[in-house]
């Protein structure tokens, strides 16, 4: 049960504020910082420099209005999700040149290469259904997402 250990209620905002890709990973990444372990520091300059490389080797806005962004950083205690939903769109020098609705932020240390690679895998079957994805932006609140996905996961 990867997503759903990597995707919390507190990490799924609805109605995403940005409007492009810079603002976007900031607003991200300023909601994982909110709801890191207070007791350690969040690496956030790291994390978006780890992010910001990967997206100069490729956008990671891949397919029809979804972004998967990811990285690995040394500093980052476990896997860890965010996911934004915009209504809007957002500009993200997609792949296929359209706005992004639905973003799938992943980070984690190198030393769980393994659980990473699972969840952008699953990432990949999930916004392969239509109706979920769907669903998923129809979704008025968190916690009806984060069932969506544990719904989507356990059917797997």
């Amino acid at each position: 049960m990867i997503l759903q250990n990597a995707f919390k209620p507190a990490t799924i905002k609805i109605g995403l504020e940005s409007e492009d890709k810079d603002e976007l990973l900031e607003e991200l990444i300023d909601l994982l910082s909110r709801n890191y372990p207070q007791e350690k520091a969040f690496p956030r300059e790291t994390v978006l420099e780890a992010l910001w490389a990967r997206e100069k080797k490729m956008s990671t806005g891949i397919y029809k209005g979804v972004a998967v962004p990811h990285a690995t950083v040394e500093e980052i205690d476990t896997l860890r999700g965010v996911l934004g939903i915009s209504k809007k769109g957002i500009e993200y020098d997609s792949l296929d040149g359209n706005p992004v609705y639905l973003v799938f932020l992943l980070i984690s240390p190198p030393s769980e290469a393994k659980r990473h690679l699972d969840a952008l895998k699953q990432i990949a079957l999930l916004i392969q259904d239509s109706l979920l994805l769907e669903n998923l932006m129809k979704a008025s609140t968190p916690e009806k997402v984060y069932s969506l996905i544990r719904e989507f996961e356990e059917s797997i």
